[in-house]
């Protein structure tokens, strides 16, 4: 039995946390175990009484006091995570649990240290969205493959699987968007097998509530060289 930790960050989420979870408890994958962690950064709205009121839809729950942003949320997860594999699940429905199958196939099959799932890549369904969003993704992914001799897709999606082994919650040093950098650099560069899947994206709008914003490319763009580099 394989024990995946699935780490959920949450702020200001009422309107889609429930939903997303209940996606979650819907997953069964033959000789795999979830462990669901939830972490709310300090949301303003019913967030964190929506999640009260359904503790049978995750195993853990933490609280931050401090609105940190969701590297921190992330590390504050990863602290208390069990799992031989990590998961990052978004708090909104950008991404479709129904894809841990597609995810989790290359571990099962192959032992894979490293699963990422691209939008990029054969995807069943994506939403089309902001040009320059792909634009900064796919300058980000070639200079991440460039530097790791690597040739992923879509290094920004959300769908990181990982080995927890590899990147251990004390070395990490990024609370930003760039922490997703750091860990997947940590990852590939202790890790041997790497694999990458196809998987649905329904992306939001700023409207909607989407977060990420283009100056979040810069540090980015020096983790990945940074962290390379040994910084």
């Amino acid at each position: 039995m394989i024990k995946t930790s699935i780490i959920i960050p949450a702020f200001n989420e009422q309107a889609t946390i429930i939903e997303i979870l209940e996606l979650v408890a819907r997953q069964r994958i033959d000789g795999v175990e979830f462990e669901v962690i939830v972490i709310d950064d300090c949301s303003t709205d019913r967030t964190v009484a929506l999640l009260e009121e359904r503790p049978d839809l995750y195993g853990k729950f933490v609280k931050l006091s401090i609105n940190g942003g969701k590297g921190a949320a992330v590390r504050a997860g990863l602290g208390i995570a069990t799992g031989d594999y990590v998961l990052f699940q978004d708090a909104d429905l950008e991404y479709d649990p129904n894809d841990y199958g597609k995810l989790l196939e290359p571990v099962l099959r192959f032992n894979a240290d490293v699963v990422m799932g691209s939008r990029m890549v054969a995807s069943p369904i994506t939403r089309v969205s902001y040009f320059w969003h792909k634009v900064g993704n796919r300058l980000i992914t070639l200079l991440f493959n460039l530097l790791n001799n690597v040739t992923f897709t879509d290094v920004y999606s959300c769908y990181l699987l990982y080995r927890r082994s590899l990147v251990p919650v004390t070395s990490l040093t990024t609370d930003g968007w760039e922490q997703h950098a750091e860990i997947l650099t940590r990852a590939i560069s202790k890790g041997k097998s790497f694999y990458e899947v196809p998987i649905s994206y329904y992306g939001r709008t700023y409207d909607e509530g989407k977060k990420i914003r283009a100056h979040h490319v810069l540090p980015v763009i020096w983790t990945i060289f940074a962290k390379r580099l040994g910084l």
